[in-house]
C-alpha cells in the first residue's frame, strides 16, 4: 500500500464533513493535504487503533505520548487548527452518536478499521494515571495525584522553569515580553502577590502548595515575614528545604509535607494559594475556601491565583479534559471565576480584587515549552520520551488555550473583615501597581 495518506485525508473529510487544514503523511511515506500545511505524522497503524478505540481526545493523547503521532511545523499553529476546525467545529456540530447515523461516516468508519488492521485495543502509555473515577479529593488520592504531576523530578522541573523555579503564570511588563526575561517576570509576579497581601516584617504567611518554596524565600527575604509553606511532594519539599538552608532562611521559613486540611497552628497574618486551588476539586472548594478563613486573623488576606475554564450554557454536561485529567493533573478540575469568587465568599470572605492575566500565562507557556525542546535530550533522559512528550504536548496546547480565551487565570484578593466589618484595606484599590 502506498496510498494510505489519500486514503487517510479522505475518511478525515467524510468523518468530519470537510477536509483537514492540515497535511498527513503515513507510515508508507505517502503524503497528502494542502502543500504548505503542517504535516501531521502517522508513523503506524496502531495511531489509528488508538483513535477507534478511545474516539476524540484521548486517542489523540495516547498516540501522541507513544509516539504513534507527530507533527512536523510549528506546533502552536498545529494544536490551533486542529482544535478551531476539527475538534471543535465537530463536537459543536455532531455527536458521535448523531455523527454514525450518516451512511457515509459509518462507512468512513468502516475503512479506518480496515485501514487500522486487526482491531485490538492498544494498552495505554505508562505515563497515563490509572486513578479512580471519579476523583474524591480525599487526602490519599490528592497525595497520590500530586506526586503524578511533581515527583517526576527536580532536574527536569530546572529545565524547564529556569533558576527561579514558579510553576506558575509569570508576571510580564511588556505585551511581549521581548526584554524580560522569565526569571524577572517570575521575580515581578511573587512581588505582585507580596504587595496584594501587604505582607509587613514580623507577619506570619501561610503559603499554600509552596511548590519549590520561591514564594515563601521571596516573601522571608524581600518583606521579612516568617512562612509556613505547604506541599504534598517529597520532592518539592525537599529541593525547598535546600533553598532555604542556602539563603539562611531556615529561622523564619519552615516546609512541610502537609495538607492544607491538616494545619491547625493559625491564625495567619495572611495566605498565598498560586496555583494550588486547580486540585481541590469542585466538590471540595467551599471546605477548601471555609478552611482558609479560619486560618485567617481579622483583617488577614488571601491571594487565590487560580487557572479558570468558561463557562458553559449548560453547565451539568461539562466533562474534566481527558487528557489533562489522565496524563497531567489527575483529578485535576477548572471552575469559572464567578463560581470561584461565589465560594470565597459563601465561605467568609469580602472579595475586594479580581485581576485576569491571561495573556501572561500565553508568554509562560511559550517560555517553558522553548526551555524544554532547548534540551530536549536531557529531559529525555531525566525522565523518559513519553513523560516529556506530555509536558511538550500539554504546555502548547495550554498556550495555544489562554491565547485564543477558552481558559483563563485570574488573581483573586479577598479578605477576612473583623466583626465591625473593618477590612484594613486601604481605600484607593491597586495601590500595589
Amino acid at each position: 500500500m502506498a496510498d494510505a495518506a489519500q486514503r487517510l485525508q479522505g475518511l478525515f473529510t467524510q468523518l468530519l464533513g470537510a477536509p483537514p487544514p492540515v497535511r498527513v503523511r503515513a507510515w508508507d511515506g505517502s503524503q497528502a493535504g494542502p502543500p504548505g500545511a503542517p504535516t501531521l505524522v502517522v508513523r503506524n497503524r496502531r495511531a489509528l487503533r488508538r483513535l477507534l478505540w478511545k474516539p476524540g481526545e484521548l486517542g489523540l493523547a495516547r498516540a501522541w505520548v507513544a509516539g504513534d503521532l507527530d507533527i512536523e511545523g510549528d506546533l502552536y499553529t498545529t494544536l490551533d487548527l486542529l482544535a478551531g476546525d476539527i475538534w471543535e467545529r465537530g463536537e459543536d456540530a455532531r455527536t458521535l452518536t448523531q455523527a454514525l447515523r450518516d451512511p457515509e461516516v459509518r462507512a468512513a468508519v468502516r475503512g479506518l478499521v480496515r485501514l487500522a488492521g486487526p482491531p485490538l485495543p492498544p494498552a495505554p502509555p505508562p505515563e497515563e494515571a490509572r486513578s479512580p473515577r471519579p476523583h474524591l479529593h480525599t487526602k490519599r488520592s490528592d497525595r497520590r495525584a500530586i506526586s503524578h504531576h511533581y515527583d517526576v523530578g527536580n532536574d527536569f522541573y530546572e529545565i524547564v522553569l529556569g533558576p527561579s523555579m514558579v510553576y506558575s503564570c509569570a508576571y510580564w511588563k511588556s505585551p511581549d515580553g521581548p526584554d524580560t526575561t522569565l526569571e524577572q517576570a517570575q521575580h515581578d509576579k511573587l512581588e505582585l502577590v507580596c504587595r496584594k497581601l501587604g505582607l509587613t516584617p514580623g507577619q506570619r504567611l501561610l503559603d499554600v502548595g509552596c511548590g519549590w518554596g520561591s514564594m515563601a524565600i521571596h516573601a522571608a527575604r524581600e518583606h521579612g515575614v516568617s512562612v509556613v509553606g505547604v506541599t504534598l511532594s517529597q520532592e518539592q519539599a525537599a529541593y525547598a528545604r535546600k533553598r532555604v538552608a542556602d539563603e539562611g532562611l531556615t529561622d523564619r521559613i519552615e516546609i512541610r509535607v502537609q495538607d492544607y486540611r491538616d494545619v491547625r497552628d493559625g491564625p495567619y497574618d495572611a495566605i498565598s494559594s498560586i496555583g494550588m486551588a486547580e486540585h481541590v476539586g469542585a466538590d471540595r472548594y467551599l471546605e477548601y475556601a471555609a478552611d482558609l478563613y479560619d486560618l485567617l486573623k481579622p483583617g488577614g488576606r488571601l491571594l487565590n491565583h487560580q487557572i479558570a475554564r468558561r463557562p458553559q450554557r449548560d453547565e451539568t454536561t461539562y466533562e474534566v479534559d481527558p487528557f489533562i485529567n489522565s496524563y497531567v493533573f489527575p483529578g485535576g478540575e477548572l471552575q469559572p471565576v464567578g463560581v470561584t469568587v461565589t465560594q470565597l465568599e459563601r465561605a467568609g470572605f469580602e472579595v475586594r480584587d479580581v485581576e485576569s492575566i491571561r495573556e501572561h500565562y500565553a508568554l509562560t507557556l511559550r517560555r517553558w515549552v522553548t526551555r524544554l525542546e532547548a534540551d530536549w535530550k536531557r529531559a529525555v533522559q531525566l525522565t523518559g520520551p513519553g513523560r516529556a512528550r506530555v509536558w511538550r504536548l500539554y504546555m502548547a496546547a495550554c498556550a495555544v488555550a489562554f491565547e485564543r480565551n477558552r481558559i483563563g487565570v485570574n488573581q483573586v484578593l479577598a479578605v477576612r473583615a473583623s466583626e465591625s466589618g473593618e477590612s484594613g484595606m486601604p481605600l484607593r484599590a491597586r495601590t500595589w501597581n
